[in-house]
């Protein structure tokens, strides 16, 4: 039997439609009642009798949009109910707070979004316990949507010693209620602020590093959230990113969206707005998934994806779907791929014979996917 594979499916996909300068309402039927249970009802009727026996699905959640105090033993009820577990909690900070959050020079603001994060350990702990994994504790997640700026002054650095103080508390607090979670940095370099504290895995990692020599407070089960998309949105190197998490042993969660550009079909990349689209077969994402393989990696593989503007309930399902094969398909062709002979012709300087290699693994990615989805 294949092993294991954890993919967690997020709340926020599933919505009738993004507003702006798109159709709010392509998607009525996941507006109004649909809520969280309703979703998780879904995921398990629509999504799970289209996976590969050895996937098995998660949630992620932010707190207090789509699980609060108020439904929390629902959501919990249903995701038991249908052997669907919780993988990710996060703040919803960013929904409440638009000067800085936890790193905010406002005091009041900075205690409302401290105050918000330990309400959301307690929520893990209490009433959405009875759903974590057996084998794999949730990830919570702290997104800097909020904790970032947009006028150049000396505040900034006294901004990013709030953020060290405030997280270094929150890491406290949570190992009192018993230091299970696997707390992580999604680092980002724009939105919602046009410069961020914490833009990039680097600056993470550092972070960590910095709370533990100046608060004491363990770099075990810390570390970082693998947003594909959003290294790909400054040009990053996301699978130099990888070798830099698994180095520090600080990849503690993955989001294996893409803003497309590197698939040559779909287009995005540096300098365009954050689309989120799913996972996609090409050559980086075989070579990531060789690289987490090497690493022994087994925690949750979230798929934080945005259904098109122009989809109906049921290609967004679609998209869903095709995300978590995708993944399964790179991770297939990454376990096929003969790594001992690219290394040796790597060796050799034979690199057109390394891109030919790559190349097969990505043909091999593909065919495996339309076995699966087919």
């Amino acid at each position: 039997m294949a092993e294991k594979s954890s993919h967690s499916i997020c709340r926020w996909t599933f919505n009738p439609g993004k507003g702006g300068f798109v159709p709010g309402d392509m998607r009525p039927e996941w507006g109004g009642a649909f809520g969280t249970p309703e979703m998780i009802e879904l995921v398990a009727k629509k999504i799970r009798p289209r996976m590969p026996n050895n996937v098995e699905l998660g949630l992620e959640v932010h707190y207090d949009a789509e699980v609060d105090d108020s439904n929390a033993g629902a959501v919990a009820d249903a995701l038991v109910a249908n052997k669907i577990h919780l993988a990710m909690v996060t703040p919803g900070a960013h929904a409440h707070f638009a000067y800085g959050g936890v790193a905010s020079l406002d005091p009041n603001e900075r205690k409302a979004a401290e105050d918000l994060g330990t309400r959301t350990v307690d929520l893990a702990y209490g009433p959405l316990k009875k759903a974590w994994h057996p084998d794999k504790a949730p990830s919570f997640i702290i997104w800097n949507g909020s904790f970032g700026y947009d006028i150049a002054t000396v505040g900034i650095r006294q901004m990013y010693q709030n953020l060290k103080e405030s997280i270094a508390g929150l890491c406290k607090y949570e190992k009192k209620k018993g230091g299970s979670l696997y707390i992580c940095f999604e680092p980002k370099p724009n939105e919602g602020h046009p410069a961020m504290l914490i833009p990039t895995v680097a600056s993470a990692l550092l972070f960590w590093r910095r709370i533990e020599e100046e608060f004491g407070v363990s770099r075990k089960k810390k570390g970082v959230n693998k947003e594909f998309g959003h290294s790909e949105m400054i040009g990053l190197d996301h699978v130099y990113d990888s070798v830099e998490e698994l180095d520090n042993d600080m990849m503690v969660h993955m989001h294996l969206n893409s803003q497309g550009y590197n698939d040559g079909i779909i287009l995005g990349g540096p300098g365009k707005y954050d689309i989120d689209h799913g996972a996609r077969i090409n050559g980086m994402n075989v070579a990531i998934a060789g690289l987490i393989q090497q690493a022994g990696y087994a925690r949750w593989k979230g798929h934080d994806m945005q259904t098109r503007a122009y989809d109906n309930a049921e290609q967004g399902i679609d998209r869903v779907v095709r995300s978590v094969l995708s993944w399964e398909a790179c991770e297939k062709a990454a376990k096929k791929l003969d790594t001992k002979a690219l290394m040796k012709v790597l060796a050799k300087r034979e690199t057109a014979k390394a891109e030919d290699m790559m190349r097969h693994a990505v043909v091999n990615a593909q065919q495996s996917f339309d076995e699966m989805y087919n």
